[in-house]
C-alpha cells in the first residue's frame, strides 16, 4: 500500500475537480463523488487544530475509485479533489456558520439550517459533529473565496451535465456517490446495511429506478436500506426534479466493506466492491432503453 493511499496529500488546488467524460454518451446517467477529495491545502492544514488523520474522518475515501468504471459504460464521472472538511459541495452555497466566520455574514447567508447549527455548513466548523477544525475564526473573505473558486464552478459543470443528458435523452439521472461510517450504519434498525439509497422519500427520483438499483444490489448479496438514516442531501434535493425530467439518487456505501476506518488503507474488499459497482453501472446502462427513447438526432 503506498503512502498516497493512507495519508492526505497536502498541496495546492490547481485542479479542484476532475470530470471523466466517456467517449460516447450512451446513457442519461451521471455519477458524482463530491466528498472523496483528499488534497488538503497547506494553509488549511496550518489553520487547523486537528491532525491530518482526524481531518480525514469526514472523507468519503476512495468512493470515486469505486465508481471509476462509469465512463466505460457511457456515463460521465465527476469528483472533487478538495476534501469535505475544506468545502462541502453537498450544501447550499451559503450555509455559513456565524460561530466560525469572524465578520458579520451577508444577508443572503443561511445561518439557521440544521446543518449549520450542527457545525456542518458549506464551510464545516467541526469534523464528525464534535471536533472543532480551526484554531481561530475564519475570515469571511476566505469562506467566500472557496465558494467562488471551487463550489460554484463545480456545480456549474454538474448542472450543465444534467441539462446535456436531458437534451440528448429526454431525461437526466444523477447518482450521487458517498460512503458511511460503519458505526453509523450499525445504528440502523434491523440488519446493518451495506448500502443506503436515498431518494428524499420518493421525491427526487423515479421509484421504479430506486427499486431497480436496490434489487440489483441485493442480488449481488448486499443488505440495502432506503432513506434511513440517509435520505439524500442538498445535491439529491436540488438536482432531483422528476416532473422536469431530472432524477437524483444518493448511494451510501458502508466503509467497512472496502477500507480500514482507522488508518484509511484499502482492504481486500475494495476490489470486490469496485467490481460489483461496475456490474451495477453495467446494469443501469442496459436498463436505459426502459427509461427513455433516445431522439433520432441524438443517436446519429
Amino acid at each position: 500500500m503506498s503512502s498516497k493511499d493512507t495519508v492526505p496529500v497536502d498541496g495546492e488546488l490547481s485542479q479542484p475537480f476532475t470530470l471523466h467524460r466517456p467517449h460516447r454518451r450512451d446513457t442519461p446517467f451521471i455519477f458524482n463523488s463530491p466528498h472523496s477529495g483528499r488534497i488538503y491545502p497547506k494553509a488549511f492544514l496550518a489553520a487547523s487544530r486537528l491532525d491530518a488523520l482526524t481531518l480525514r474522518k469526514s472523507e468519503d475515501s476512495y468512493v470515486n475509485e469505486l465508481f471509476a468504471d462509469a465512463p466505460e459504460f457511457g456515463a460521465p464521472l465527476m469528483h472533487a479533489h478538495f476534501p469535505r472538511a475544506y468545502l462541502d459541495l453537498n450544501r447550499e452555497p451559503y450555509e455559513l456558520d456565524p460561530a466560525l466566520i469572524a465578520e458579520s455574514l451577508p444577508h443572503y447567508a443561511n445561518t439557521q439550517s440544521v446543518r449549520v447549527v450542527g457545525g456542518l455548513g458549506t464551510i464545516a466548523r467541526v469534523v464528525t459533529e464534535s471536533e472543532e477544525i480551526y484554531r481561530e475564526p475564519l475570515p469571511l473573505t476566505e469562506a467566500l473565496e472557496r465558494i467562488n473558486l471551487f463550489y460554484k464552478p463545480y456545480h456549474n459543470i454538474l448542472g450543465e451535465l444534467m441539462l446535456e443528458s436531458r437534451r440528448i435523452f429526454g431525461i437526466a439521472i444523477l447518482i450521487d456517490c458517498h460512503s458511511m461510517p460503519s458505526g453509523q450504519a450499525a445504528e440502523c434498525a434491523g440488519p446493518r446495511p451495506d448500502f443506503v439509497l436515498g431518494d428524499r422519500f420518493s421525491t427526487s427520483c423515479d421509484t421504479e429506478l430506486t427499486g431497480c438499483i436496490a434489487r440489483e444490489l441485493r442480488r449481488l448479496g448486499y443488505v440495502v436500506a432506503l432513506n434511513k438514516p440517509y435520505a439524500g442531501g442538498f445535491i439529491t434535493e436540488h438536482y432531483g426534479r422528476p416532473k422536469e425530467g431530472f432524477h437524483s439518487l444518493q448511494i451510501e456505501v458502508n466503509k467497512a466493506l472496502y477500507m480500514n476506518e482507522t488508518n484509511f488503507a484499502k482492504t481486500s474488499g475494495f476490489r470486490a466492491i469496485r467490481r460489483d459497482m461496475a456490474q451495477l453501472i453495467r446494469m443501469l446502462a442496459e436498463y436505459t432503453p426502459n427509461l427513455i427513447t433516445v431522439p433520432k438526432a441524438a443517436a446519429e
